[in-house]
């Protein structure tokens, strides 16, 4: 049979394993919070653990016991706020204070006051066990529409280590279960170690799903950005068009589009160099979100293009949105001096219409025929393309019923 110290030793080994793990993590991440507590909370308990083991040494000395306590109720109280940072949960180090404080506190009493097995098992016991419960609601409720599948997993563990917990407070306060001394240890003992052994790992394995999980869905994310504006790339518009297509596909409901492209930005790059153009796009990009209405969205497709997706809008809507960054522009242009380089914008806007289905192509082509009328009028202006009429070009002898299609600003 496995003694109590072995299994002791097994529990410093796998919590240092855990924090080097952690430790790497945190290196490799550094914006990554909660990683940060996630690795103090293991190398705390592994240092408690190695202080209960120092108990076998120190047979005459509780003191041992006292520093083991407060360590595991420490870690436990870190992995807590690891959970709160990582669900972006404000953090303080009151409560962590106050219980470990107090797990101390009543340790010492019985330890050195009034010597008592079974009361340092229901101190330590209930200290464990609340930071873990105060942590539960967080791992088990859903996050933006889904439940974490790490977080589920933690949340499982640590029901079941509050089932531990209970148990063991409940012996204690029933004098059932007796104590735990490393002088007199019983098989059940042996067994609840290394019970919590395996939970320990299996709670920091959760922990490191939930980390996996958040960053996969941050490469995805950078992956549907633009590295220089930060607004969405090409990939992320024709993601958007395709559910906005399909959604007013199935209500009807309409939603306009947004082609923008920069005047004489070519002109920008060859005169002032690369480095300007970048600083135009980037300014640009500035002043048109603060045009922008929630839900919006803002994506450079390319070069001096850009596209603004406007959900549940008219294609009357969508020229107010138009005018409004045209608005914007020239203000700025207007306030330019010296070396500063104003910012002209040509915009074609386009409503979707049921004959275009859920294909982004075709609302792109029309907005971007809109575009070309814009240019075509002298820039700097907007122009809409009503989307009802089929989207095919008019034969030459009618170019009258080609304009009459399109409304110029």
């Amino acid at each position: 049979m496995l003694s109590v110290p072995t299994l002791w030793t097994v529990f410093v080994i796998n919590f240092l394993a855990l924090g080097l793990i952690w430790a790497y993590v945190m290196r490799s991440y550094p914006s990554f919070d909660a990683a940060r507590f996630w690795t103090a909370s293991t190398f705390a308990a592994a240092a408690g653990a190695a202080m209960a083991m120092l108990r076998v040494v120190a047979t005459d000395s509780l003191l041992p016991l006292l520093a083991a306590g407060t360590l595991l109720v420490f870690a436990a109280c870190l992995a807590a706020m690891g959970i709160r940072k990582f669900f972006d949960r404000p953090v303080t180090w009151r409560h962590t204070l106050v219980i470990t404080g107090l797990t101390f506190a009543g340790l010492a009493i019985f330890i050195f006051g009034y010597d008592s097995v079974r009361m340092r098992i229901a101190i330590y016991s209930i200290a464990q066990s609340l930071p873990l419960l105060l942590s539960l609601k967080l791992l088990l409720t859903p996050h933006q529409g889904r439940v974490n599948p790490g977080a589920r997993l933690a949340g499982i563990v640590t029901i079941l280590i509050l089932t531990i917990f209970a148990a063991r407070l409940l012996g204690a306060l029933t004098s059932a279960g007796g104590g735990f001394s490393y002088m007199h240890f019983s098989p059940a003992q042996s067994v609840v170690i290394l019970v919590l052994v395996f939970l320990s790992m299996s709670l920091n394995f959760g922990f490191l799903l939930m980390a996996m999980d958040r960053l996969r869905n941050e490469v995805a994310d950078l992956a549907l950005l633009d590295d220089l504006t930060g607004v969405g790339n090409r990939r992320y518009l024709l993601q958007r068009l395709t559910e906005e297509s399909a959604r007013s596909e199935r209500s009807g409901q309409p939603f306009a589009l947004l082609v923008i492209d920069l005047d004489g930005f070519k002109a920008i790059n060859d005169t002032h160099g690369h480095a300007a153009g970048d600083a135009c796009l980037q300014h640009f990009t500035l002043m048109a979100q603060t045009r922008l209405r929630p839900g919006d969205m803002l994506a450079r497709t390319g070069g001096d293009e850009f596209c603004i997706v406007l959900p549940s809008s008219t294609l009357r809507e969508g020229a107010m949105i138009a005018r409004r960054v045209l608005e914007v522009c020239r203000a700025d242009a207007e306030q330019c001096t010296g070396n500063d380089i104003p910012v002209a914008v040509s915009i074609g806007v386009a409503q979707w219409a049921r004959e275009m289905g859920a294909f982004p192509d075709r609302l792109i082509a029309a907005a971007d025929h809109a575009l070309y009328d814009a240019k075509k009028a002298g820039r700097n202006g907007f122009a809409t393309y009503d989307p009802s009429p089929p989207l095919a070009p008019k034969p030459a002898s009618s170019p009258m019923s080609d304009i009459g299609l399109r409304k110029h600003a």
